[in-house]
C-alpha cells in the first residue's frame, strides 16, 4: 500500500516503494470532465445555405515577351535584334494590352549591369508591371 504504516517497528522512516496513484487518477478525471463537456460544443455547427456558382476556366493565357540580351549588349525582342532607343516605345505600345503581357528578361552573365538596369528602367517608366528574369537552374551535386 502506498500509506504509511503506524507500527514503528522496521524502516519506519524509510522511503515507500509504491506510487501512489490517487492524484493520477483525480487528474484524469477531470480531464475526462472537461472533454465531456467541452465535446458536444466542438461539433456544433451553423447551416447555412451557400450560393453555388459555375464559371468556366479562363484558356488565354497572357502574351510573353522574349527579351534577351547577350554579352555585348545586343538586346532581342521574341529573337528579334532592336536597338535600346526603340525600347521604350516598344514597351509602351504593349503595356496597354489587357490583360498585359509578360516581360521576360533574360541576360548573359556577363552582360554590363548598365544595360539591363536601362532596359528595367525604361519597362517600369512605360508601365509595364509583368516583369521576370529568365535563368538556367544549376544542376543538381552529384551524389558521392
Amino acid at each position: 500500500m502506498a500509506f504509511g504504516s503506524f507500527n514503528s517497528g522496521r524502516g519506519a522512516g524509510a522511503p515507500q516503494s509504491e506510487i501512489n496513484m490517487v492524484p493520477l487518477i483525480d487528474v484524469m478525471l477531470v480531464l475526462l470532465v472537461i472533454f465531456i463537456i467541452t465535446a458536444p460544443l466542438l461539433s456544433h455547427a451553423v447551416r447555412i445555405d451557400v450560393p453555388q456558382a459555375t464559371s468556366a476556366p479562363v484558356d488565354s493565357d497572357p502574351a510573353k515577351i522574349d527579351l534577351a540580351i547577350d554579352a555585348s549588349g545586343k538586346v532581342f525582342w521574341n529573337d528579334a535584334e532592336v536597338t535600346l532607343e526603340d525600347l521604350p516605345a516598344r514597351f509602351a505600345s504593349v503595356s496597354k494590352d489587357t490583360p498585359q503581357p509578360e516581360l521576360q528578361l533574360r541576360a548573359d552573365k556577363n552582360t554590363r549591369y548598365e544595360i539591363l538596369a536601362q532596359v528595367m528602367a525604361d519597362a517600369s517608366r512605360s508601365g509595364m508591371k509583368r516583369i521576370g528574369f529568365v535563368s538556367t537552374p544549376e544542376p543538381p551535386p552529384a551524389a558521392k
